[in-house]
């Protein structure tokens, strides 16, 4: 793609509240399923598209797994003791090909790919999240448009790497697939040798980048959301990450730069993008200066997209969403009293993604100032196991 100039339309209203409200509520069908983008060794992930529940209205259809049955009745029970509201027309069964049953409903999925296209045609939204999701394309448009970037050399092939030019690069580094998600694919090096032996783990034909290292303990996860065709801010937050792999995230975060992506977010929303999309952002503290450095762009929902709308609906101001592995293996057997989110106090724990608990997993949000989230969670861990 060549960058060309476009009409600016980008929101420069931020913040926890969100802005669906100024404009008319569509009714949406909400597919969620990742098992389309995920890698294979995420546990439990063909349940994953219970959590989406949250971010779905009244009036709304939502596709669900259907394993996911056994625990709807808690599901809904719990939600309706917080006040969340959301929809409670369900179609059990994931497929995309349902969209063509419902053309009145807009759809609502979490990464449009391919068998997306083909359900709910829309060619300019297809490519745009097709170019931005290579990890080689975003730092070719980054340093186009100027976004700061740490030090990356781009290879279309894995094997591209050999004994002989494997001193040129910075180390320590991480190699990274050109596409990749949930971390998989990722490998930190701190030698030569470490690079040459993480860069034949890939298929000699797999693209690929090598990223310096960025030394910091602050990532951002920076959410936009498409809204009547304008680019608006949706939430920053802070990333919990376990080595490379997201583990979570805390808001409010230590810091908002907005304007580090904003050219780029407002690029892709003017070649067609739709939804929900986020950049993740390293923030460096330096003697004389931070500076900020855009890492990548999800051109899709993401892990820290449901505890965002989630926190909206329930105007909470802090919070944190993890995942956690438990015991159990259903909802029913696990203990929220005294825990569960209360609307007059504005803290507790809220269930995010329910699904993987028959797998011994969950996504959690706990609300609150840190003090008290720190207790929620403490007392939290002892009752899931």
């Amino acid at each position: 793609m060549v960058v060309r100039a476009g009409a600016s339309h980008l929101s420069l209203s931020s913040g926890l509240q969100s802005q669906l409200s100024e404009t008319p509520r569509i009714q949406r069908i909400v597919n969620h399923d990742i098992m389309r983008c995920t890698a294979p060794g995420v546990n439990g992930n063909f349940l994953y598209s219970g959590r989406a529940l949250g971010i779905t209205r009244p009036g709304d259809l939502i596709q669900l797994s259907p394993p996911l049955k056994s625990q709807w009745t808690c599901i809904n029970a719990h939600y309706a003791r917080i006040r969340l509201e959301h929809t409670s027309d369900v179609v059990w069964n994931c497929d995309p090909e349902k969209f063509q049953q419902y053309p009145d409903f807009a759809p609502s999925v979490f990464f449009f790919g391919e068998r997306e296209h083909r359900s709910h045609q829309n060619r300019e939204w297809y490519e745009v999240v097709s170019f931005i999701n290579s990890k080689n394309n975003f730092m070719e448009l980054a340093e186009q448009l100027g976004v700061p970037v740490p030090k990356t050399v781009c290879l279309d092939r894995a094997d591209r790497i050999t004994p002989q030019n494997k001193d040129r690069f910075i180390f320590p580094c991480y190699i990274k697939a050109a596409i990749s998600v949930s971390g998989v694919g990722i490998y930190r090096c701190e030698t030569p040798t470490e690079l040459i032996q993480a860069a034949r783990t890939f298929k000699p034909s797999t693209p690929i980048q090598i990223q310096q290292e960025v030394r910091t303990d602050c990532f951002l996860n920076m959410q936009y959301e498409v809204v009547n065709g304008e680019c608006r801010r949706l939430l920053t937050s802070e990333q919990i990450l376990d080595g490379p792999a997201h583990q979570g995230n805390l808001f409010p975060p230590r810091t908002a730069p907005w304007e580090i992506v904003d050219p780029m977010a407002e690029w892709l929303v003017d070649r067609g993008m739709q939804g929900v999309f986020a950049f993740d952002v390293a923030v460096i503290e330096e003697e004389d200066e931070t500076r900020f450095l855009a890492i990548e762009c999800n051109p899709r929902y993401n892990g820290a997209s449901y505890p965002t709308a989630i926190a909206q609906k329930l105007d909470i101001q802090n919070w944190q969403a993890c995942n956690y592995d438990t015991r159990h293996r259903s909802l029913d057997n696990i203990d929220l009293s005294g825990l569960e989110y209360d609307d007059e106090t504005g803290e507790g724990v809220i269930i995010v993604n329910w699904g993987p608990v028959l797998v011994g997993k969950i996504m959690v949000m706990l609300a609150g100032s840190t003090p008290v989230r720190e207790k929620l969670e403490m007392e939290l861990k002892k009752r899931l196991w």
